[in-house]
């Protein structure tokens, strides 16, 4: 049997190629009524194009039906159709190779070469939480969200500022945000030098405001190549200490970034200046102070990375809100919602038991992230406080743990009912006969889901570090829509399908090819989950 992990990437590369020279046409179906007939397309007026009004070349068609390569999916049969040139894959055979390796499917794809090491910079941690507003709370998400996926694909990641203050603290460990947590620091004597420096050349005897240590010029920095995109009117910048503190933790940031040698990260060869990228996570709120900000360290500080990208997360608009909520007040709200939806389906007084509780603040957690991660974070996020806790609704991170917890209780009644005798032990995944899955929802389950995943987690993790300007772009959004499909895909999948079928041994077969496929799916389930920081629940 060929070994080796099968990937959508992979597979597109080998058949544009395939079609010589020029730009790709192939595309990967994914709606179930296209993925009757076909699993890849090459549409017909971009094959006209390509080879004219004629026919596509018979060898052309000929070198698809019979390509071969790593990575790349078995072909069944590849046929002209009004739409195109249509291919097929050997799905028992996919489904063979992928469900005997699904360890391989729930990481993401080796990178090609190792990128530079990262420091995430979300200025809002250092605002107290009884003043932490909504978008700050979104930058917040997003960068506990990019430190996960970075950290999957083997990118050495480094968080600043590390958290001082114990009411953030502990509203971040509500949130399940992984940040680090340090005692507050101030070494900001050498910057404090050069700024007088700076001050004693240029400020002619100037009165500088109460708390102000001086003012520094950054005008010549604002008309250099590599500023650009930087507002015009960052002439100047009044210092304080408190600036000068937000240079000292990123200054250190960087010292430890480069001097990182944690074991299976990718490192680039060099310990340089270059070396390492800083991103700055900011909500819109927040660029401007921020550019300020990086501007200055650039001016004060020969050693700061050349390469700072500012991520700005768009705005959050409370619709019908009759006033403006603290992030604190948000999550408050949500998980008043999650305790009641549960006293309501359980009883009051189940659900004021301890395990409940932890359940009611699992989905409130899950809410949150959701509705914060699931918008691309440039974009403005409309956000509705009706009750959207509930396991009703296919776009919510409720949706997505309820199924969640649907599979984990499938695989429970298996347990239960072979420790009954009424089903054997789970035989090896060798042995299986995956040409019992004949249901659409099947192949819907692997080819949408378990086997482009590795390519998703890569693709969320891909930052254009290199790209000119000052902006920097995120998919942060791409892994909560995808649970969110996925679940939708389980839920229609397990409402139709008897997954447990009565214990009968010619049954047997397809009953545990269909567990083994489940299994595939739970693993990339809970997989995407911890790069949201969100444990998976067992029952709901």
């Amino acid at each position: 049997m060929a070994t080796g992990r099968l990937g959508v990437e992979e597979t597109l590369g080998a058949l544009n190629a395939a079609l010589g020279l020029g730009g790709p046409l192939w595309f990967k179906e994914t709606r179930a009524r296209h993925l009757r007939a076909r699993d890849f397309l090459a549409p017909r007026r971009a094959l006209e194009a390509r080879f004219g009004a004629e026919q596509v070349p018979e060898p052309v068609v000929s070198a698809v039906a019979s390509l071969q390569g790593p990575g790349v999916a078995p072909v069944q049969r590849c046929v002209p159709t009004p739409a195109g040139l249509a291919l097929q894959l050997q799905r028992p055979a996919v489904f063979e190779r992928v469900l005997g390796s699904v360890a391989a499917y729930v990481v993401p794809a080796a990178p090609s070469s190792p990128g530079p090491r990262v420091i995430l910079h979300c200025p809002a941690l250092r605002c107290a939480p009884c003043t932490l507003r909504l978008s700050q709370l979104r930058a917040i998400l997003v960068a506990d969200h990019l430190a996960r996926v970075l950290r999957a694909h083997g990118v050495s990641v480094h968080q600043a500022p590390a958290t001082w203050d114990p009411h953030l603290q502990t509203f971040l460990q509500q949130l399940r945000v992984e940040w680090p947590v340090a005692p507050r620091r101030t070494a900001t004597a050498t910057l404090r030098s050069r700024v007088l420096a700076e001050q004693t050349s240029s400020s002619g005897g100037e009165v500088l405001p109460p708390n102000v240590l001086g003012r520094v010029c950054l005008k010549e920095l604002i008309e250099q190549g590599p500023s650009a995109g930087y507002d015009r009117n960052l002439d100047h910048c009044l210092v304080t200490e408190d600036l000068l503190c937000t240079l000292a933790e990123l200054q250190e940031a960087v010292h430890n970034c480069r001097e990182d040698s944690s074991p299976g990260l990718a490192r680039p060869s060099d310990c340089s200046v270059d070396s390492c990228v800083v991103v700055h996570v900011v909500s819109c709120e927040e660029e401007f102070q921020q550019q300020k900000a990086d501007l200055l360290w650039r001016k004060l500080d020969e050693q700061a990375p050349r390469r700072q990208k500012h991520l700005v997360c768009g705005p959050v608009r409370v619709v019908g809100g009759a006033r403006t909520l603290t992030a604190p007040e948000y999550y408050k709200l949500r998980l008043a919602q999650a305790c009641k939806a549960s006293a309501l389906k359980r009883g009051g007084d189940l659900a004021r038991d301890p395990a409940w509780a932890d359940i009611s603040q699992s989905l409130s957690v899950a809410t949150v992230k959701f509705e914060m991660l699931s918008t691309a974070p440039q974009s403005q996020l409309l956000l509705t406080l009706a009750d959207s806790v509930s396991t009703k609704g296919t776009k919510s991170g409720t949706f997505v743990m309820y199924n969640c917890a649907r599979l984990a209780t499938l695989f429970e009644s298996y347990k239960r009912s072979m420790a009954q005798g009424l089903y054997p032990a789970f035989p090896p995944v060798s042995s299986l006969d995956f040409s019992l899955l004949r249901d659409e929802g099947e192949w819907l389950l692997l080819f949408n889901s378990v086997l482009p995943f590795p390519d998703l987690l890569s693709q969320a993790a891909g930052l254009a570090y290199a790209a000119p300007g000052r902006h920097i772009a995120a998919r942060t959004e791409t892994i909560c829509r995808f649970l969110v499909q996925l679940s939708m895909d389980v839920s229609s999948y397990y409402n139709r399908v008897h997954i447990l079928g009565e214990p009968r041994p010619h049954l047997f077969g397809q009953m545990f090819a269909r567990l083994q496929l489940l299994r595939a799916v739970r693993g990339v389930l809970h997989a995407g989950l911890a790069l949201l920081g969100l444990p998976p629940l067992n029952h709901i």
